[in-house]
């Protein structure tokens, strides 16, 4: 005979694990569309920055102690003056978002492909907040004015022989996050001993996936 109590039970429990599997799958599905969401509103927020165009318009940087420079498109800035150091860069801003600078720090050679980022620790903070609109030229500036700083003495002789200096900025966007550190090279140019040529040479994203 047909056992109809066991026949309901083994119904009951297969409805069950039906309506379990299409919850778990809608799950999934939900938590796939919100962080392809997330993604696509971190997309919207995230500035990229790189050297400026050659034909960018000129900009006038000035200095809290009064130390001022007319900076042209796609230029560095690297100036020993009554003992302190200025540098300065002329960036644009590719992201489709708004960047804020955070920090700044002497780069390092690139030697290997592969080298990871510098720690966000050793970054120095900014004076004061430089914001990049996005798809628009801005610049970044600082200055070292203690002889006894670490990095001072490296710059002046750096300067004086025209060597290469890598700075690195680290910056995100305007909410805090999306962490970004970009390195560029400030190259002396070979008929301007006062003039110098920034280009971008490598971006590392902090706490993501890298985009390479």
């Amino acid at each position: 005979m047909t056992d109809w109590a066991t026949v309901s039970n083994l119904a009951t429990a297969f409805g069950t694990l039906v309506l379990a599997t299409a919850t778990f799958s809608s799950i999934r599905s939900a938590s796939r569309s919100a962080q392809a969401a997330e993604r696509a509103v971190q997309a919207e927020l995230r500035p990229l920055l790189i050297s400026s165009r050659l034909e960018a318009p000129d900009q006038k940087l000035i200095w809290q102690d009064g130390h001022w420079t007319h900076l042209s498109g796609s230029a560095g800035y690297l100036r020993l003056h009554e003992g302190a150091v200025y540098l300065a860069a002329s960036l644009r801003n590719v992201g489709p978002g708004l960047g804020v600078i955070h920090g700044w720090r002497v780069g390092e050679r690139p030697q290997y492909a592969d080298q990871a980022h510098p720690p966000v620790e050793t970054f120095r903070r900014q004076g004061r907040d430089l914001y990049l609109a996005p798809g628009d030229t801005s610049f970044w500036h600082a200055a070292i004015r203690e002889a006894d700083d670490p990095d001072y003495a490296l710059l002046v002789q750096q300067i004086k022989e025209h060597d290469r200096v890598n700075i690195d900025l680290l910056y995100g966007d305007y909410e805090g996050g999306q962490l970004t550190i970009s390195r560029f090279s400030l190259i002396a140019r070979q008929n301007d001993e006062q003039a110098w040529f920034c280009q971008v040479v490598r971006h590392w994203s902090v706490g993501r996936p890298n985009p390479r």
